[in-house]
């Protein structure tokens, strides 16, 4: 798949490149992103060198979507379609997102996150988009919630990462979905 750009009134999404892999490592020392992703921890000028490697090789094989979010020039976190697969009903795949320190609460990740929506539901024609997230991650899943995602539980130890296993909570949007935010029995 051709790698595209998005962009929105205050953010310009595009595919990190090598000119990014500074700026990913810097934002990468933050212990919360870390703390909540499957980021390695401690993140290594490598493990971006790796990641940049890695995005180009999903979008040319169509597995996986990610973009750098970019406010004024500066990096705000990172976005993608992840696990992008084509089930017997139609493709789905998982949102995933990491904003840095200094941008946090400043509303670039709902804004980049509805355009990749919309983007995954016209151009990837995905009947499903999943969420989910380690138990406990109260900023991710009002970020969701906020998007429209429906809460649909919780699943014991599904999440591995390098820490090992977690429980995560799970949430989903259809295409049809009413993207006005409901109520999630953990927020």
């Amino acid at each position: 798949m051709e790698s595209v750009a998005l962009t929105t009134e205050r953010l310009v999404l595009r595919p990190p490149t090598e000119g990014d892999i500074d700026a990913i490592t810097v934002a990468c020392q933050d212990p919360e992103i870390g703390r909540w992703t499957t980021v390695p921890s401690p993140y290594a000028r490598e493990d971006a060198e790796e990641f940049v490697r890695l995005i180009a090789g999903w979008w040319a094989d169509g597995s996986e979507v990610v973009w750098a979010m970019y406010a004024d020039d500066l990096l705000v976190g990172m976005i993608g379609l992840h696990d992008i697969a084509d089930h017997f009903t139609g493709a789905a795949a998982e949102l995933g997102y990491w904003v840095t320190a200094d941008a946090r609460g400043r509303g670039y990740l709902t804004e980049a996150a509805r355009a990749v929506l919309d983007w995954g539901f016209g151009e990837l024609g995905l009947v499903r988009i999943g969420w989910q997230a380690v138990v406990g991650n109260i900023p991710s899943a009002r970020a969701a919630r906020a998007l429209g995602f429906r809460y649909e539980g919780l699943q014991r130890q599904a999440l591995t990462s390098p820490r090992g296993r977690d429980d995560g909570w799970m949430a989903a949007l259809l295409p049809d979905d009413d993207r006005t935010p409901v109520d999630w029995p953990v927020l």
